[in-house]
């Protein structure tokens, strides 16, 4: 199984991104970048997903079910926390933008059919978790306790400073015990160039998943996927000069959504050294106003 998907891989015309649970060859999680065009509109059919529609860069309006949102976007991952629109299996959404829009669909295979909602970018929690060098941003606009209108999709998205590490300690969600449940997980990445704000491939980051079987430590670019069906995963490290962002995508069969997580216990103490180390002052790095 191919877990690193460099940008490209995962292409399907212009849109970046087309990845389904059949081509990730696991069963609920799954993942669509598109481009819109200005002056243009798609129309995209849901089937047995649900699914966030979240602006990367730029605008746009979304419909389904005979309700018309507008999304007032971002000028890029590194700039805002954006707005978005949870939209339902089994219906069909037309998305347009007068400007172009650049758009993520995190989706989920799920059963129940809920209704289209609206989700304001000034109700997004913004977290900041860690100290010192592990220090990063947390935007909670999709997870469990904040955003409970869905029935298997969980998404969050993760700004780190560069030269700094996130996702840290390493920890995995691959079975069923007191501190995690089965979720098949997705990191979208993007990298900034040297102004901090603008995607580029020039930059790049680390990543790291393994268990017993595997080792896999990688370089990242912007555009690049990587797919978690089991393990420990983490670090992500953001290379000096080079700021980064994931979206993480996670879905599983649990009847309740849950984001439960067991920590590698060969570092978990890392965590308590925290105690006694400042946030680095860089976090957060933005909320719905723009850039702090």
């Amino acid at each position: 199984m191919t877990l690193h998907h460099p940008a490209g891989a995962l292409a399907d015309g212009a849109d970046p991104v087309v990845l389904t649970p059949e081509r990730a060859r696991w069963s609920y999680a799954g993942l669509r970048v598109l481009r819109i065009s200005a002056g243009t509109r798609r129309t995209l059919l849901t089937a047995e997903f649900e699914a966030f529609v979240l602006p990367l860069a730029g605008s746009g309006v979304v419909r389904v079910d005979g309700l018309t949102f507008e999304l007032h976007g971002r000028e890029s991952v590194f700039t805002r926390v954006t707005d978005f629109v949870y939209v339902p299996r089994d219906a069909e959404v037309e998305l347009a933008s007068a400007d172009g829009l650049e758009v993520a669909l995190p989706m989920a295979r799920c059963t129940r059919r809920l209704s289209p909602k609206y989700g304001p970018a000034e109700d997004v929690p913004v977290e900041v978790r860690g100290a010192g060098q592990a220090t990063r941003q947390v935007t909670n606009f999709g997870v469990p306790g904040v955003w409970d209108h869905a029935d298997k999709l969980n998404a969050c998205e993760l700004l780190t400073p560069d030269g700094n590490w996130s996702s840290y300690p390493p920890h995995k969600h691959d079975a069923v015990s007191a501190c995690e449940v089965v979720n098949e997980e997705i990191y979208y990445f993007r990298i900034a160039d040297r102004d901090g704000i603008t995607p580029s491939r020039t930059g790049f980051g680390m990543h790291r998943t393994y268990d017993g079987a595997r080792d896999e430590n990688v370089a990242v670019r912007d555009g690049d996927v990587f797919l978690i069906p089991r393990g420990y995963h983490g670090p992500c490290v953001a290379a000096p000069g080079y700021p980064m962002y994931y979206l993480n995508v996670l879905a599983g069969p649990a009847e309740q959504r849950s984001m439960a997580f067991c920590d590698d216990p060969a570092h978990s103490w890392v965590r308590d050294t925290w105690n006694t180390q400042a946030p680095d002052p860089r976090c957060p790095v933005t909320n719905h106003q723009g850039r702090l």
